[in-house]
């Protein structure tokens, strides 16, 4: 079995946060997820916190810009670039001070090459995603600006591991041939396997560091994750059907990162630890795997971000989450 690069029994956030205060966000990563904290992501700031938006502010030689409200291909760099950097600049000098002397592993999220393929715009019109050579373009771009960020937060936490999560909630759309055109009456070409894989592994190949491929949609492809050379896939435990292919994963040894825990929950419900462990155990169970492996491959998260979530909830949620992964080490 691979040696993953997370303690045994870890739990972990997807990324986004609620609020606006990158210090109280990253001051309760840091304290309820002390073995595998990650950087938080507060998309209420509006513009450039959002995950096309901060994706796109990795782009090398391909500035971004917002026209009526989304975002596409620039001539050059602009305001809302800078706005978008100036964030990021922010979260990570928290990061540094907050994580000062950290010797475990980080996780710092950013969103994949097809997720910004298909919401990002070209200067004619229509997404990145119609031009397989801008697609090929803004690939290779996202790979040498995340090569660049993972090094930047390495220096910043000399004594730690960087682990990457690229975000792909829209990979199974564009594998379906479900994105939209502008005019709504159509939709883009499909994305096959083969391809699919082959972009992301550009950029997993780059970054010299270990990459959690995330998307909480439903249909992830799983052979897609495999083929592309990440070491975690991360997804939502509620919209999981099919167990075959999840079964050949771990067996080829790649790690997961479970959400199972509920980011919306029912009035008048609290996170509930044990309740959490249960669900990731039962998975487990009936894959049929020694139960010695599971603290080791898998990784406890929420179902997907808590961006949306109440922040009483959040601490709440994200300390069970770390209770669990406990809880699982205990068998």
């Amino acid at each position: 079995m691979p040696d993953f690069p997370w303690p045994s029994g870890s739990a972990t956030g997807i990324g986004s946060l609620p609020g606006t205060d990158i210090t109280e966000a990253q001051r309760i990563v840091l304290g309820e997820l002390p073995s595998l904290p990650h950087l938080p992501e507060l998309p209420e700031r509006g513009p450039g916190a959002d995950l096309i938006g901060r994706g796109a502010g990795f782009l090398v030689e391909l500035p971004v810009e917002l026209y009526v409200g989304r975002w596409q291909i620039a001539a050059r760099p602009g305001r809302d670039q800078r706005h978008t950097a100036d964030l990021l600049d922010r979260d990570l000098d928290q990061l540094t001070e907050q994580a000062d002397g950290f010797t475990g592993t980080v996780k710092i999220q950013a969103a994949g090459p097809w997720t910004l393929a298909a919401s990002l715009d070209l200067p004619i019109g229509g997404r990145m995603l119609r031009d397989p050579g801008a697609v090929r373009d803004l690939t290779d771009s996202l790979a040498e600006g995340l090569r660049r960020h993972v090094a930047d937060v390495r220096k910043r936490i000399p004594g730690g591991t960087v682990l990457l999560q690229l975000d792909e909630p829209s990979l199974p759309a564009v594998m379906a041939g479900q994105v939209p055109t502008e005019s709504g009456l159509s939709a883009y070409r499909a994305v096959d396997g083969p391809a699919a894989a082959t972009g992301l592994r550009t950029v997993i190949e780059a970054v010299d560091a270990p990459v959690v491929l995330h998307c909480c949609a439903p249909d992830l492809p799983w052979q897609v994750v495999r083929d592309s050379r990440a070491t975690a896939a991360a997804f939502d435990l509620s919209l999981l059907k099919d167990l075959d292919p999840v079964g050949e994963a771990i067996e080829a040894g790649l790690g997961l990162f479970v959400g199972a825990a509920p980011t919306r929950p029912a009035p008048g419900t609290r996170p509930d630890s044990k309740r959490i462990a249960e669900r990731v155990q039962k998975l487990w169970r009936r894959l049929g795997f020694p139960e010695a492996r599971l603290p080791e491959q898998v990784v406890i998260t929420p179902a997907c971000g808590l961006a949306g979530a109440a922040p009483g909830y959040v601490r709440a949620l994200l300390k069970a989450c770390h209770e669990a992964g406990r809880r699982i080490s205990e068998v």
